[in-house]
């Protein structure tokens, strides 16, 4: 993992991601000076089809310290770079079974930044709970495991 690199850990705990596909994403000059600083926050983001295309919302991306009043606005929506095949698709997806999008991870390729997005179901209290009590059920049964091996 680079030190560069955004993970929305809140969307793994709350939604169940059924599909995920990279977007680039449309930026200005010291939006992506912030991102290369890491200056960035995916908290309560998420995306939206809105006329044939596909905007970000409240995606923080902090003011660039050395930037002057040219500077951006940290949460405008952004636009999201897909084929429009794809746009069709997830909003075929998005208005048939009630899902929403929302960036899992954000990433420097090559120069580009890139936003993987995933088309999400909202997880009940009941599913956060399962997720809890598997997680702690795997981390109990590595240890017993290890401590097993090393008895030995």
């Amino acid at each position: 993992m680079s030190s560069r690199e955004l993970i929305n850990r809140k969307a793994g705990r709350d939604y169940h991601v059924i599909e995920s596909l990279e977007a680039g994403i449309a930026l200005s000059g010291t939006e992506v000076k912030s991102l290369r600083d890491g200056q960035a926050n995916f908290n309560d983001a998420f995306a939206r089809v809105d006329q044939g295309q596909v905007w970000l919302h409240n995606f923080h991306i902090s003011p660039y310290e050395k930037g002057n009043r040219e500077n951006h606005e940290p949460k405008r929506q952004r636009r999201l770079l897909l084929h429009k095949n794809q746009i069709r698709k997830l909003h075929q997806e998005i208005s048939q079974s009630g899902c929403t999008v929302v960036p899992l991870k954000g990433y420097f390729k090559n120069r580009y930044f890139k936003v993987l997005i995933g088309i999400c179901k909202g997880k009940t209290h009941g599913d956060k709970r399962q997720t809890l009590k598997k997680r702690e059920s795997d981390r109990e049964m590595r240890r017993a495991i290890s401590n097993q091996m090393r008895g030995r």
